[in-house]
């Protein structure tokens, strides 16, 4: 049996190794750094660094890398040695806080939407001291943020740390209008569960289009999939179970808090979701386990695949980022108290939350953009691309009453000020759970489902933490000049309420009228990601970011451009993996059998050889037909030098061309006899588990 408590962030340079290891006033210093976000002098990331490398040393490690986040969506390391030679070529074992704080690598081949050219290599590395390294396949890894030279962000993880920051400011002023001198910071928590599917690795190497894109660009649904939901929260299988032990201590030793494991909805799909940390480590975090799972996956023989819509008749994969608000002293500022100033507070911040939302609706939905989360949303277990706030029947009314200055009747029948009378008590379950909202408050935390599952959780925290400031930045603002505050919260909740009471839906997500109704509403419909990038660059949305520090227009404009980048290049390269798939091998193999059948028909006639042939020709020539038809597109798209209007072309023309390959492709192999079928079919594909 595994000892969790021995094994648990044994490979980590934490706070316990720390305080074991440094000096007394060097690890408060780092207290400080950790818990008030001081900056850290020299001189003590230089004796930081010297227990870092003897710690990892002792542990036979002999090199490190400063561990970052490229706007690539993957993790980058450039190992170094902690070898030095003397002047008098005496080999030495040394690591200064300098190569600690700072590292410098080739900033010119990463994504960076124009801020960094081929002949511009230099970029930095920067120690992020709120992330703790860890030792990973040998090497000492220092969680780093990513700039260029001249400082812009060239990461997931520079912008989190600046929203964080802008938050905690806003946040603190917020407080202190409640009279709270103590609270030195405010940060956001985030738990984020991961979806995935396994599958056979001797089935996907048969599969071109697994190892191209990730997803089946071809796939007849077989004749059970999910529909008699036998897999969710089943027994999960031995082969599997294997495999999640292993990920669990993988995960347990790098001291991420892996809670949850269990089978999903779809036939080999499964969850994996950790204890809520603080937001950038949770970003840390979460990519360790997508390396993880990836990895530990193949030693048993199987694929762990990460893509939003792997099985086009299945539930696809998405990241259910669950987020709250807390202070140092531990107090969740997301849950609802039980006396009037508790109550007072966690409405203004519910408050500040709902206005974020809707004002910043389209960011959010940039933030989860991509090609393979548009296969996605809008599907079974996903919610639509329309933002939508729950909050279940019970704040609703609270808020409405507030609203209309009338009553709120469930316990008390008085007007409702807020104060003045403490909110009805109820527990943090006493909603309903709706699985096609996109953004759903739970109990003391909201939980944000439209994230895709091969996306880092960063730029959705960086939208929710800068979003819910400048929010909060507000308040704080007409708090701090009123001259009676208490009446001015009040009204402050009530303005909100009515401004912003549009976003706050508790139906029906899936329910096409929903969609009528968002419309009359005036909330944003962006369905496809190219609908969805421009709104990258509104002025509103440039003035937000702007405000707080988080990105500056050239930053911003460089993330529209990696986005429209990365958009174009999933699709062409799906639309030549499909190319390559039907003339090399779907189509040949098609015309073989009709050859077949010819000479059955030759030999001796009969109904079914006759009417096969007649149907396999008419599907090989639409399909040959479309390949044409996409190659062209292909070549006229490619050839647009603006990125993004190569990006809205290849959505609006060769995306519907894909899927409509697709259906006559599925054609052929529901048509074809096995024998014939060049690739494993989703029945093949899909494990029993």
């Amino acid at each position: 049996m595994t000892n969790v408590p021995v094994h648990f962030a044994q490979n980590v340079f934490g706070p316990e190794v720390m305080a074991s290891r440094l000096p007394k006033d060097t690890f408060r210093a780092v207290e400080k750094t950790l818990n008030e976000g001081k900056r850290m002098d020299l001189s003590v990331a230089n004796v930081v660094a010297n227990a870092m490398k003897d710690w990892a040393i002792e542990r036979g490690v002999t090199h490190y890398t400063h561990w970052f986040q490229p706007m690539t969506g993957f993790t980058a390391e450039k190992h170094e040695s902690f070898l030095h030679v003397s002047a008098h070529g005496r080999t030495l074992m040394e690591f200064s806080g300098k190569e600690l704080i700072r590292g410098e690598p080739d900033a010119s081949s990463f994504p960076s939407g124009g801020l960094r050219s081929t002949f511009e290599a230099r970029g930095y590395t920067a120690w992020d001291p709120t992330s703790f390294a860890f030792i990973k396949d040998g090497v000492l890894c220092i969680p780093t943020a990513f700039c260029s030279y001249g400082g812009e962000a060239l990461d997931q993880k520079t912008p989190l740390l600046r929203s964080m920051e802008a938050l905690n400011r806003q946040a603190i002023r917020l407080l202190r209008a409640f009279g709270q001198t103590d609270v030195v910071s405010v940060k956001p928590s985030v738990g984020a569960e991961q979806e995935y599917f396994l599958i056979d690795e001797r089935a996907w190497e048969k599969r071109k289009d697994l190892q191209y894109t990730g997803r089946t660009l071809f796939g007849a649904a077989p004749p059970k999939g999910q529909e008699m939901d036998c897999h969710y929260f089943g027994v999960i299988h031995p082969r599997v179970r294997a495999f999640m032990e292993e990920v669990n201590l993988e995960l347990w030793k790098l001291g991420v808090p892996v809670k949850t494991l269990h089978n999903e909805a779809a036939p080999a799909q499964h969850e994996i979701a950790p204890l809520y940390t603080v937001c950038n480590l949770a970003l840390d975090h979460n990519q360790l386990c997508m390396e993880l799972l990836q990895k530990v996956a193949r030693r048993h023989g199987m694929v762990c695949l990460l893509h939003e819509k792997p099985f086009a008749s299945i539930s696809g994969s998405g990241k259910h980022n669950n987020w709250s608000l807390s202070t140092d002293k531990g107090i969740n500022l997301l849950e609802p108290g039980e006396t009037p100033h508790e109550n007072a507070q966690f409405l203004l911040f519910l408050c500040a939350v709902i206005e974020a939302v809707d004002t910043y609706q389209d960011l959010l939905r940039c933030a989860v953009a991509s090609a393979g989360n548009d296969l996605r949303l809008g599907a079974s277990e996903a919610p639509p691309a329309v933002l939508s706030v729950y909050l279940g029947k019970e704040l609703t009314d609270i808020l409405f009453s507030i609203e209309n200055g009338t009553p709120y009747g469930k316990k008390e029948k008085e007007v409702f000020k807020v104060g003045v009378h403490a909110l009805p008590k109820f527990q943090k379950d006493s909603t309903d759970r709706n699985r096609t909202s996109p953004f759903a408050f739970t109990g003391n935390k909201f939980e944000f489902r439209m994230l895709g599952a091969s996306s880092s959780i960063s730029e959705v925290n960086v939208v929710l933490n800068t979003a819910v400031a400048d929010v909060l930045c507000r308040f704080a603002d007409r708090l701090t000049k009123a001259d009676n505050p208490k009446h001015e919260m009040h009204d402050l909740i009530r303005d909100t309420v009515r401004a912003h009471k549009r976003i706050l839906f508790n139906g029906n997500g899936y329910g096409s009228d929903w969609t009528v109704e968002a419309k009359a509403r005036g909330l944003l419909n962006l369905a496809k990601t190219p609908d969805a990038l421009p709104y990258l660059l509104n002025e509103k949305n440039v003035s937000l970011y702007a405000r707080h520090g988080v990105y500056g227009q050239g930053e911003l404009h460089a993330r529209f451009e990696v986005a429209s980048e990365q958009y174009c290049q999933v699709v062409i390269t799906e639309a030549k993996t499909m190319i390559l798939m039907v003339k090399q091998e779907i189509l040949p193999s098609a015309n073989k059998y009709v050859q077949e059948l010819t000479k059955t028909i030759t030999a001796k006639p009969n109904a079914y050889a006759s009417e096969t042939v007649l149907l396999l020709t008419e599907l090989i020539d639409t399909a040959f037909h479309t390949v044409s038809d996409l190659e062209r597109v292909l070549k006229e798209k490619m050839s647009l030098r603006d990125t993004y209007a190569r990006a809205a072309a290849l959505g609006r023309d060769g995306m519907p061309l894909i899927e409509k390959l697709r259906g006559h492709v599925d054609r052929l192999e529901e048509t074809l006899p096995s024998e014939y079928w060049p690739y494993p079919t989703y029945a093949d594909l899909l494990l029993e588990s």
